[in-house]
């Protein structure tokens, strides 16, 4: 697939967590060379196999509240007492060099996204089947504990209200077809 446009697109992926966006993101990347994932700053720490400045960039509270006050970010939330932000600079770096850009980020971000309309934006919610299903995916990645799986299943409700802000909403009933669903509105958005 080749979907290099005149104006980079800026595909955002936003699900529930736990949903798939993440594995999807890098599904995405891996089926299309012109794409290149927003490695998002996080104070989280890192999971087994999380690699610094690939799937994040891990710095303390206090690098991230200076990084702010800098007016680093394009967009920046806290998720479960951690803070996430997507940087200006290497989101431009990725644009300078004529890539898409893919963002795995959370409705909060994608909607402070929206407020910049220099951005290409294409939104797809991803919904996992059920809240039950969700649970099981959350329980079976063995990444949280049960305090962390307890308050991800809380933000669900919440986080659902806002898949009528996107420009697409698809459940995720297997990767496979929800990549594919994924992909087919990639190739059919408008190149500027």
């Amino acid at each position: 697939m080749n979907n290099l446009r005149s104006k980079p697109l800026m595909l955002v992926l936003s699900s529930p967590s736990g949903a798939g966006k993440t594995t999807l993101s890098k599904k995405i990347q891996q089926s299309d060379s012109t794409f290149r994932i927003s490695v998002s700053h996080t104070t989280r720490k890192p999971r087994p196999n999380e690699v610094d400045g690939v799937d994040y960039h891990f710095v303390s509270k206090d690098e991230f509240k200076i990084l702010l006050k800098k007016d680093t970010f394009y967009e920046h939330s806290e998720i479960f007492g951690n803070y996430y932000g997507t940087s200006k600079t290497s989101v431009d770096e990725i644009v300078k060099k004529k890539f898409n850009v893919l963002f795995d980020i959370d409705w909060k971000g994608a909607k402070q996204l929206s407020d910049f309309d220099e951005l290409n934006l294409l939104k797809i919610f991803i919904l996992p089947p059920s809240k039950e299903e969700l649970e099981k995916r959350l329980i079976s990645r063995n990444q949280d504990g049960k305090d962390s799986i307890k308050k991800r299943l809380l933000a669900y409700s919440q986080d659902i209200k806002h898949a009528n802000e996107y420009d697409h909403v698809i459940t995720n009933d297997s990767v496979e077809n929800c990549f594919n669903k994924i992909l087919k509105i990639i190739k059919e958005y408008p190149n500027n």
